[in-house]
């Protein structure tokens, strides 16, 4: 009886990456999701044949968006594992296509319009800093829930 108590206890203290706060987390990778996802798909479709790069950004965007967005939601071991290396990978998109959308101006426009903006573009500020604020919460989220499960 002492070791279900135990379990019990040790279940009471452990959040799983999907539950409570987690849960803000997948809806707003699942709305970036789906926005990046439209913007790509529209950039693209507008422009065919003549694709320029920001379009292709905002599509890997939008895939791993969603690719987190399915990892967080599942919740279990092998989905934080997921989560946290397309999150990592989130984070290093948004640092890198942000330096480089200040560095190199001439890659983010195309012939006749003032720029071609991609949700990680200027660290993404057509998104109010989103998608540099999420990958931070998200990897923290992951830590955090890491944390209380090999302490439990």
């Amino acid at each position: 009886m002492k070791k279900i108590d135990e379990i019990a206890a040790r279940s009471a203290r452990r959040t799983g990456i999907n539950s409570g706060p987690g849960r803000m987390l997948v809806a707003v990778y699942g709305l970036l999701g789906l926005a990046a996802t439209g913007r790509s798909i529209m950039q693209i479709a507008q422009t065919w044949p003549d694709q320029h790069l920001p379009y292709w950004l905002s599509a890997v965007a939008a895939v791993v968006y969603l690719v987190a967005t399915i990892a967080l939601a599942r919740g279990d071991r092998a989905s934080a594992r997921v989560a946290s290396a397309t999150i990592s990978f989130e984070l290093f998109g948004v640092i890198a296509v942000g330096i480089w959308s200040y560095v190199d101006k001439a890659a983010f426009v195309a012939a006749g319009s003032a720029g071609d903006t991609t949700v990680w573009s200027k660290f993404g500020q057509g998104y109010g800093y989103v998608p540099l604020i999420l990958p931070i919460l998200g990897l923290w989220w992951l830590r955090r829930n890491r944390t209380l499960d090999t302490t439990s």
